[in-house]
């Protein structure tokens, strides 16, 4: 197969490429490093082999060489192997020589770009690296070079002459000689100059000063260097964000988790997920559901509660045209927008997206009665089913799938505490991570979708801050923005 050298950009995941996630997804093994996102391992298959071999200033560092023999060992074994580097691969991350490595041993391999760090990170700092009246040219410097070298390629001197913004890669600690040769280049000491640490991330740290002083400022790797005009200037907008620098717990399984996650980052949440449920099959294999949708046309209407008992149901659904005639019934326009992405027109979503909320809007049944098929949860309320009973309808209730408890490890518990507010999307959810990780571990702020999930919450005490008004992902989120103040 192929090894795949993917820039995986400089830490926020939305700035992985297309063409990056597409091979994430296919892959059979990830070679990563510490500057990748963590979350980005999360798009490879789970069964995915994973191996870490980040590099740690002053640390335990798994070797280049190394790291070149697993490529072309898992390469020449026919895997999909992709190689996640932090930036892009061929700006100061060694891909030439990982690609080298597999061009020698007759291992196919391709280069995919990322964004670099010299350019993401000033510009999430609010610092241009080019202007048109002040700075028209920009150059990239790495400020560590190899030790084994017998005298520097970098002719700090000439780079001052050369004026413009300069962007410094892995400078911080020659930072004080690189500022002296610069200097004595001839750029003036109160040239602006800034390090911006771990850009683009939530956890961005961003220190202005002077080409003189920026080196005796506490400066820590991983950081980005600006040197030039352009560094005065502070065009924030990432660190504005409501939810910058707050650490936000998500519980969902880990298939849906990134919707919600995705969501929160929009909004400049660092998104940490620990899951206390997965999806699985009901306890019958889906037997009921299956039999059910093989001929949904004798039912009046086809009810369902949830995305994941939607996506189960019409997964067992042999040709839409078996639906005509069948209106279609959601919970909530999440549950809608599933049926509606295989080109399903629902009928009834009700005002208040829980049971209670279908039931109160859903039509009293024919005169000569009518039939209900219902998709839901395993052992899900028997508020819809029992009412609309009650109401005349003849009611077929089918487990499309149940939630399963997920094991939380030792870190999930410490990074749940450590976190500023945890979100719940279901009253699963909810006890399954009291159950895994007990209420010391629940943060501060606690914030749920709908009622259901709050009386769940209450029940075992966790105390809810805030519940959303429109039970829907996004509601959660302006909630949740509601509740925390700006950092």
């Amino acid at each position: 197969m192929t090894v795949y050298l993917v820039g995986a950009g400089p830490g926020d995941p939305g700035l992985l490429t297309v063409r990056g996630a597409e091979l994430l997804a296919v892959a059979d093994v990830v070679v990563h490093d510490r500057l990748s996102a963590a979350s980005l391992l999360g798009l490879a298959p789970p069964d995915a082999l994973r191996i870490d071999v980040g590099k740690t200033p002053r640390g335990p560092s798994v070797p280049q060489e190394r790291i070149n023999e697993l490529l072309v060992e898992h390469g020449s074994a026919g895997r999909t192997v992709v190689r996640l580097k932090g930036g892009d691969p061929f700006v100061f991350a060694r891909g030439a020589e990982e690609a080298r490595a597999l061009d020698a041993a007759g291992v196919a391999y391709e280069v995919v770009p990322g964004i670099t760090s010299a350019i993401a990170a000033p510009a999430y700092a609010g610092i241009p690296v080019t202007m048109r009246y002040s700075s028209t040219s920009l150059t990239i410097v790495t400020g560590h070079e190899d030790p084994t070298k017998a005298r520097s390629d970098v002719d700090w001197e000439a780079l001052a002459r050369v004026g413009g913004t300069i962007v410094i890669l892995m400078g911080v600690a020659n930072l004080a000689e690189i500022s002296a040769r610069l200097i004595r280049g001839g750029l003036p000491p109160a040239t602006p100059a800034a390090a911006v640490r771990w850009g683009t991330r939530p956890d961005q740290h961003v220190t202005r000063a002077t080409l003189a002083t920026l080196h005796t400022h506490d400066l820590r790797a991983p950081s980005t260097i600006v040197v030039g005009d352009v560094a005065a200037e502070q065009l924030d907008w990432f660190t504005r964000r409501p939810l910058f620098a707050r650490r936000v717990v998500v519980t969902r399984s880990p298939g849906q988790a990134g919707e919600l996650a995705a969501r929160l980052r929009v909004h400049g949440a660092e998104v940490v997920e620990v899951p206390t449920i997965d999806i699985a099959d009901p306890a019958d294999g889906g037997v009921a559901l299956r039999s059910a949708m093989a001929a949904p046309g004798g039912y009046d209407w086809l009810v369902v509660t949830s995305p994941n008992g939607a996506r189960r149901a019409l997964a067992e659904l042999h040709d839409a045209r078996d639906l005509a005639g069948v209106r279609l019934a959601a919970v909530g326009p999440g549950t809608a927008a599933v049926l509606a992405e295989h080109h399903l027109r629902v009928d009834l979503v009700p005002e208040r997206f829980v049971a209670e909320g279908l039931l109160e809007a859903f039509p009293d049944p024919p005169a000569d009665g009518g039939r209900v098929l219902l998709a839901r949860a395993e052992a899900a309320r028997e508020v819809l089913p029992d009412g609309l009973r009650a109401r005349g309808w003849q009611v077929d209730v089918v487990d499309a799938y149940r939630t399963v408890a997920a094991e939380l490890g030792d870190g999930d518990r410490a990074v749940a505490r450590g976190a500023d507010a945890i979100t719940f999307t279901s009253a699963s959810s909810v006890r399954n991570f009291v159950a895994a990780a007990g209420l010391g571990s629940v943060p501060p702020v606690v914030a749920v979708i709908g009622p259901v999930t709050a009386a769940a919450a209450q029940e075992l005490g966790v105390q809810v801050t805030v519940e959303a008004d429109r039970h829907t992902l996004d509601g959660l989120v302006a909630a949740l923005v509601a509740a925390l103040p700006p950092s």
